[in-house]
């Protein structure tokens, strides 16, 4: 399969090319585009004209004028003083993902690029061969310089690259892959580092696999509540539409959907009047997370398809223009808000998992298991999502509210972006792995319950993928490949599309 770069990608075109190994091609249009801003940077240095990053230095040299006989030198110097990231490497997903986001940004036509190089970036994430990019040391702004730098290293034939997942010399990957180093030209290097497509890799991927958790939270609380009996009548749409907020209205729509045909949920006084918070309010619960992803989601797709790095050429008035639009601080803010409204999802659910394996609140045995004393049963899942939920407590203090002066105060204010981006991508992690939990160990007090009750038309899907792979426990046993299981269920999307094949589509 193929996707045209053309200034417009979509966040599923990100996600097939990322994950799904989508092979990629520039529109005619796009190259155009392209070559008639790059012919305004090769005026610019036959004119010596003075313009940031192309006839100057970067940062606070930006008031060095350099020779154009020192052209080619400064892109290459620009890319090899910034590859100077540390930590673990990026994940391939992620490296390609951000090689895609810098063509489609370099594709639009305002940044000066040249035909070779452009080609060269885009044989690059054709090829097997992955940039090795270390995944600290971006400050978000003049965007990610440092993990597109190294990208960028790899087309030099400088550094280390993956070639078939095996880590080599970038120099010896891309003669394996039969791709040649290449040599930048005026403001390339520039092109190619100064902009947000790392941290918007992570955005991008995040936003997708958050659409996908925040259902998954709502199947989750379904069984619980079939499993605890619980009274329906608090998800009337009346209530919620008095409310009038969005997500909750989605939520509450998406538990009846879930639960219609249930003959284990009661109504106000049969068992009960009231449930508890975390199963009466889930629409209150969930929903803000919902209408928060719908921004975070906005910022992103947006961003997929801007133009970030500086100058900015402008061919139909002749001018290249300095600004900022490589200041991260739009996505910074956007991954913080992800990460909050993503932790509260792994937050309710875990207090849920403690209603089911607590006796004392469900009314169910101890740990959810025979011979309690012998058998722990489900007493430490609930402990290893206390242990997630408060490393998302800790991840989600924000990242962008911070800002360290760089550059000899040229630079005074950064977003922090790539930090959001990476801790929310940790807490995106988390959050499978807690609902995976009170997937299993709603699974488990259903199996509890009276057998000649039915299940909702959503939950009954849900429990039947779940108990395709993973059976009752009927005795203690290695629980850690219950839980991976469970996750893999969520993440391949088995249970969401078992759900929606069987009640329909979840809002």
């Amino acid at each position: 399969m193929k996707i045209t770069v053309n200034g417009n990608l979509t966040l599923a075109d990100v996600v097939n090319v990322a994950r799904n190994g989508y092979k990629v091609e520039i529109s005619a249009e796009a190259y155009q585009r392209m070559a008639v801003s790059r012919a305004l940077v090769d005026d610019c240095v036959k004119e010596a004209r003075v313009v940031y990053g192309i006839t100057t230095g970067f940062g606070k040299f930006s008031d060095v004028s350099i020779a154009e006989a020192d052209s080619k030198k400064l892109q290459k110097n620009l890319i090899m003083s910034h590859s100077c990231g540390v930590g673990e490497p990026l994940k391939p997903e992620n490296v390609r993902a951000m090689m895609l986001l810098r063509i489609n940004s370099l594709s639009v036509g305002n940044s000066g690029i040249s035909r070779n190089t452009i080609d060269a970036l885009l044989a690059l994430l054709n090829s097997e061969v992955v940039p090795y990019v270390p995944s600290k040391g971006s400050l978000g702004a003049s965007g990610d310089l440092v993990p597109l730098a190294h990208m960028t290293l790899t087309l030099l034939g400088m550094g280390d690259a993956f070639y078939k997942g095996k880590k080599m010399p970038a120099k010896k990957a891309l003669a394996l892959a039969g791709l040649s180093p290449i040599e930048l030209t005026a403001k390339e290097g520039l092109a190619l580092i100064n902009g947000t497509q790392a941290m918007n890799s992570f955005a991008t991927l995040n936003v997708v696999d958050a659409e996908r958790l925040n259902k998954i939270a709502d199947i989750c609380s379904a069984l619980t509540m079939e499993a605890q009996r619980a009274v329906t009548d608090p998800f009337d749409p009346r209530i919620h539409e008095l409310r009038r907020q969005s997500g909750q209205i989605d939520t509450a729509k998406n538990l009846l959907t879930l639960l219609n045909g249930s003959e284990r949920t009661t109504k106000q006084g049969e068992i009960r009047v009231q449930d508890a918070y975390t199963i009466r309010c889930v629409p209150q619960i969930h929903g803000p997370s919902k209408d928060a992803l719908g921004y975070v989601k906005g910022i992103v797709e947006r961003e997929i398809n801007a133009v970030t790095d500086n100058p900015v050429i402008f061919p139909e008035t002749d001018q290249a223009i300095s600004g900022g639009n490589f200041h991260g601080q739009c996505l910074a803010m956007a991954l913080d808000f992800l990460a909050i409204s993503l932790s509260e999802l792994a937050n309710v659910s875990e207090r849920r998992i403690e209603r089911l394996v607590n006796p004392q609140l469900s009314g169910l045995p101890a740990f959810l298991v025979k011979k309690g004393g012998l058998n722990s049963g489900f007493m430490i899942p609930q402990y290893v999502a206390a242990s997630l939920v408060n490393e998302n407590k800790v991840l989600s203090h924000p990242a962008c509210v911070d800002s360290i002066t760089s550059s000899a105060n040229q630079e005074d204010h950064v977003s922090m972006g790539m930090t959001a981006a990476r801790k929310s991508k940790t807490i995106v992690e988390n959050v499978t792995n807690v609902l995976a939990i009170e997937l299993l160990v709603a699974c488990q007090a259903i199996d509890f319950g009276d057998k000649n009750l039915k299940l909702g038309k959503g939950t009954a899907a849900a429990y039947e993928t779940v108990r395709n792979e993973v059976t009752f426990m009927n005795k203690d046993r290695f629980i850690a490949p219950d839980i991976a299981k469970c996750a893999e269920l969520i993440v391949n999307g088995d249970v969401m599309n078992a759900v929606e094949k069987a009640a329909g589509k979840l809002l």
